[in-house]
């Protein structure tokens, strides 16, 4: 079935989710604004990072049927059901390491909630992992290829697969690694109808996608600092949502009554992050161009971007490989009191001896030095830290690549208890696998993308 696409009526595009872990009840107030608002519209859902698809692929070798978003029922089980009701279609990166997993799961959530069968679409080709592509890795990194063994290949493709699925009529697209803003482009392609070489119409939905991909980033949350950038109600903070146009302009705002702020101020912080060149912002899809950009205010909670300038699409494609790196291991313990500091110190040299020439021991004294330290620990010796602080808590990490040798450090943190020094309490230890990563460049069309269908649409 192919959707009617609409070259005058606007689109809404209200974000959910900005990373894996992120507030389960973002998504009611935002599905309630896109119902109120009655215009044609989507859920986007972003969860995934870089490290976090190579933690699913970890969790799909322990089990098949794990590798997704691990909140994903919880963010989608109290508004499927309306989403479906409301025709709200949903597109997510929920896949990560398994999407065809989190479609099957999804489809038996509605099930369980007795609605309709969605038609769901899963997008295939970001997974490089496979021994068919071994080589065009190899290829790619050069010398720069692990000799561990590796975890995950994944590229970050763009919004055509989501598009072409959504043209076919899927009520949910679940994705993998795609490029965050595709997200938003792959919905503004199939509504508008656009060409694929309309390149300013697809930077303009590009850098939509980029204000949302974060999440409350662009409404508050991470722009907020007491005194001098005051935001309110941050305890229930309102996720974004974007209106585009035709011409791929779009004013962002957030659900009524809610908490948070959307100023130019915050949509130009959010508009910036994590933007290497302004002037030739890579994607998938096409180059971004934000020199010329305006961010305008044009009521309470809302700011419209406009100028947005794009240029052809990149020949190549970025791919992330990550590979087993050994284990990482921690440990911390508090000390309270006059002289909290110097026991601390003292707590970090023992164990500093007793591991001496092992691995190298990242040393922080929470409270004192650990955002300012470095993984040398060579602030130890300086002079200049102070040593009236009276709440400290240690911490010493280190990595490596033999399992039982990474585990000695928790043990000597949890042995402070009674080895002292004295009044040491609050152990908490860790281990985990550890990952290594590396980036790459390969040519878009050594890779194919598509889309198929599940098992219960297929049904």
């Amino acid at each position: 079935m192919t959707r009617v696409q609409n070259e005058t009526t606007s689109l809404l595009i209200g974000c959910a989710a900005g990373f894996s872990g992120d507030r389960i009840d973002a998504a009611q107030p935002v599905v309630q604004e896109l119902v109120r608002q009655n215009k044609p519209a989507f859920l986007i859902f972003e969860t995934l990072a870089e490290r976090t698809l190579a933690l699913a692929q970890l969790a799909r070798r322990q089990n098949p049927d794990a590798g997704y978003e691990p909140l994903m029922m919880e963010f989608l089980r109290p508004v499927l059901a309306d989403c479906l009701v409301h025709g709200i279609r949903i597109v997510s990166n929920f896949g990560a390491a398994n999407p065809q997993g989190a479609a099957r799961a999804i489809a038996a959530l509605a099930k369980e909630l007795g609605t309709r069968p969605p038609q769901i679409a899963v997008v295939h080709g970001d997974d490089l992992s496979g021994p068919a592509h071994y080589q065009l890795l190899e290829k790619a990194l050069g010398s720069d290829m692990p000799d561990q063994q590796l975890v995950s290949a994944n590229a970050y493709i763009g919004a055509r697969p989501i598009a072409e699925a959504l043209l076919a009529g899927a009520d949910i697209v679940v994705c993998g690694r795609v490029s965050d803003p595709s997200l938003v482009v792959g919905p503004a392609m199939a509504h508008f109808g656009w060409a694929w070489d309309d390149w300013n119409r697809l930077a303009r939905a590009t850098m939509t996608g980029h204000l949302l991909e974060c999440g409350t980033q662009v409404s508050g949350g991470y722009f907020a600092d007491p005194g001098y950038k005051d935001v309110p109600d941050m305890d229930r903070l309102g996720y974004p949502i974007a209106e585009i146009d035709s011409a791929g302009n779009s004013t962002i705002f957030k659900p009524s009554l809610t908490g948070g702020c959307i100023t130019a101020a915050t949509v130009k912080e959010q508009l910036l992050y994590e933007i290497h060149d302004p002037a030739c912002y890579l994607t998938p899809d096409v180059v971004a161009d934000i020199t010329q950009a305006e961010v305008i205010s044009v009521g309470p909670d809302r700011v419209r971007l406009e100028g947005v300038i794009g240029h052809p699409r990149p020949e190549m494609l970025k791919v992330n490989v990550c590979f087993e790196s050994g284990w990482f291991a921690e440990g911390e313990i508090s000390y309270a009191g006059p002289r909290a500091q110097e026991r601390a110190r003292l707590a970090a040299q023992t164990i500093s001896r007793r591991l001496a020439n092992i691995a190298p021991l990242r040393t922080d004294l929470i409270g004192v030095t650990s955002v300012w330290g470095n993984d040398t620990s060579d602030w130890l010796t300086e002079a200049s830290i102070a040593s009236e602080s009276r709440d400290v808590r240690l911490r010493m990490a280190w990595q490596h690549a033999d399992h039982a040798v990474a585990a000695r450090l928790p043990r000597e943190i949890n042995a402070l208890y009674c080895c002292g020094p004295a009044g040491g309490g609050g152990v908490r230890t860790h281990m985990r696998q550890r990952l290594g990563m590396v980036s790459c460049l390969v040519p878009q069309q050594q890779i194919t993308t598509g889309f198929h269908w599940t098992k219960s649409h297929q049904e």
